[in-house]
C-alpha cells in the first residue's frame, strides 16, 4: 500500500498560488446592530439542512469578508528548502515569535521562523517520507515545553523539542507506515489519533506513551483522521476516561469511505459514503470559527475532485462542491464570510487545495460556482496542504496593509507559500 501511496504522489500535476486575508473592523454600534438582527432571525430554517441547526457567524468586534480579500491578497514570504512534496504545515506562537513547521517527502520536518522568513530548525531522524506534522499543546500547557510530533512511512511518531533541537520521545509500535495525525480538542490535547497503512486508527496517551486503542473497520489505508471540537469552555476536562461521553473520531480512507468512531465505547458509529475516490483531507467544523452546530459536521476532500459536506446527526450528505478537475488533497473550514442575500446576512467559507493547480473558496450554504478561485504557480506542480495564520497585530502595518490572518500552503515541488 505504501508503494500506491507513492505512486499517487508521483502521479500528481501542478499547482497553485495562494492568496491572502484581511479584516474588516466593525465600529461597536455596528457590531451590535448586527447582533441583535441575528438574535431575531436564529429560528429560521435553512432549506438545505433538514432539521440541522443553523450555522451563524458570532459576530465580535472584527470580521473577516471574503471581498476584501479577493481585491487585495498577494504573496508575502516563500520558503524553499525542501527538497520534495510538502506533506503537511502547521503553525505556533513561541515567546512572541511566530513559527510554521512542515513535513516533507524528504524525510525531514522543519520549522520556519515567519518574522525573519527564514529556516529556524531541521529534524532529519524519520528513514522515510514525513506524512503528517503537529505542534504538541499538550506538552506546551503541561510540561512547559515546546514540541512538533510527526508521523512517518518509517512506522514512527516522533517528537521532537524546539529548544534543545533535538528528538526526545518516540512512538514505535506501528505496525506499518504512519499516515495523518492529530492532537484530541480536549483533555488538553493528551491524546493522539493516527491513520495508518495497515487500515486502522491508532489511539495513544501522549502522557504515558500508551497505544489505548486499535479501531478496525476501514478495508485500506487511512489516510486522514480528526478530533471532534470540545463540548465545552473548559478545554481539560477530567469527565471519563477520555474526555467524558460524545467525543469521536473521524478517519479518511483510500477505501472511498469516511468513518466515525466514539472514543469511550470504541464503536464505529457511521460510514460516510459517497466520494468516489481516496480521501485525502477531513475536518471537523470548527467552534471556535463562531459556528452554531459546526461540530455537526465534517468536511472532506478527495481525489474524485469534490469537495463534500457530511451531516453527523443525520448520517447524511449536505453539500457537494465539484469545480476542481483533479484530486482535492486538503479542505478547511476558514475565517471568511460573505454577504448572504437569500438570508439577509452572512455565510462562512470553506476553502479546498487541489492537484489541479487551484485553491478554491466556496460559499458553505451553497453549491453554486467557487466564490473565488486562484490559480497556481506551474511550478508548484499541486497543492498538497493549506493552513490558516493568524498574524501578531504589531506585524500587520507592513506595506499600510490591514492583515490580521494569512493563508501558509504547501505544494508538491517543496516549497511553502504564504499569503496576504
Amino acid at each position: 500500500m505504501t508503494t500506491s501511496i507513492n505512486e499517487k504522489i508521483t502521479s500528481i500535476q501542478q499547482a497553485l498560488v495562494s492568496f491572502n486575508l484581511i479584516f474588516v473592523k466593525a465600529e461597536e454600534e455596528e457590531v451590535k446592530t448586527i447582533i441583535a438582527y441575528w438574535i431575531r432571525i436564529l429560528n429560521i430554517r435553512l432549506g438545505w439542512i433538514n432539521d440541522f441547526d443553523k450555522l451563524v457567524v458570532n459576530y465580535a468586534a472584527t470580521v473577516f469578508m471574503l471581498d476584501t480579500f479577493r481585491s487585495s491578497s498577494m504573496l508575502l514570504q516563500t520558503f524553499s528548502e525542501h527538497t520534495e512534496c510538502i506533506n503537511s504545515i502547521d503553525y505556533l506562537t513561541l515567546d512572541d515569535n511566530q513559527f510554521i513547521c512542515s513535513a516533507s517527502s524528504d524525510r525531514t520536518v522543519r520549522v520556519w521562523d515567519i518574522e525573519n522568513n527564514k529556516q529556524f530548525l531541521l529534524f532529519d531522524g524519520h528513514s522515510k517520507t514525513v506524512n503528517c506534522v503537529k505542534f504538541s499543546q499538550y506538552h506546551y500547557h503541561c510540561n512547559n515545553r515546546n514540541v512538533i510530533c510527526s508521523s512517518s512511512y518509517d512506522q514512527t511518531i516522533r517528537f521532537w523539542d524546539i529548544n534543545d533541537n533535538q528528538q526526545f520521545q518516540i512512538f514505535n509500535k506501528q505496525t506499518d507506515g504512519v499516515c495523518g495525525i492529530e492532537f484530541s480538542k480536549f483533555n488538553g490535547g493528551k491524546y493522539l489519533c493516527s491513520g495508518s497503512t495497515n487500515k486502522t486508527v491508532n489511539l495513544l496517551n501522549v502522557e504515558t506513551s500508551e497505544l489505548l486503542h486499535v479501531f478496525n473497520g476501514h478495508i485500506s489505508t487511512v489516510w486522514c483522521v480528526d478530533f471532534s471540537p470540545v463540548q465545552s469552555d473548559n478545554n481539560i476536562s477530567t469527565v471519563g476516561v477520555i474526555g467524558g461521553n460524545g467525543y469521536t473520531i473521524c478517519s479518511g480512507s483510500l477505501d472511498q469511505t469516511i468513518r466515525i468512531w466514539d472514543i469511550e465505547t470504541t464503536k464505529q458509529l457511521f460510514v460516510f459514503e459517497g466520494h468516489e475516490g481516496w480521501i485525502n483531507g477531513i475536518k471537523y467544523g470548527s467552534n471556535e470559527l463562531g459556528i452554531s452546530g459546526g461540530a455537526n459536521t465534517i468536511l472532506s476532500g478527495s481525489d474524485d475532485t469534490s469537495v463534500r459536506l457530511w451531516d453527523i446527526r443525520s448520517g447524511k450528505q449536505i453539500q457537494s462542491f465539484n469545480e476542481h478537475t483533479n484530486g482535492v488533497n486538503d479542505v478547511a473550514y476558514s475565517p471568511f464570510v460573505i454577504d448572504d442575500d437569500n438570508v439577509s446576512g452572512t455565510s462562512n467559507v470553506i476553502c479546498s487545495g487541489s492537484m489541479d493547480n487551484t485553491i478554491c473558496f466556496w460559499d458553505i450554504r451553497s453549491n453554486k460556482d467557487t466564490l473565488h478561485m486562484i490559480k497556481g504557480n506551474a511550478k508548484d506542480w499541486g497543492i498538497i496542504c493549506l493552513k490558516f495564520l493568524k498574524l501578531k497585530k504589531n506585524k500587520k502595518s507592513n506595506n499600510d496593509r490591514i492583515c490580521d490572518i494569512n493563508l501558509c500552503y504547501g505544494s508538491l515541488n517543496g516549497v511553502i507559500n504564504i499569503w496576504g
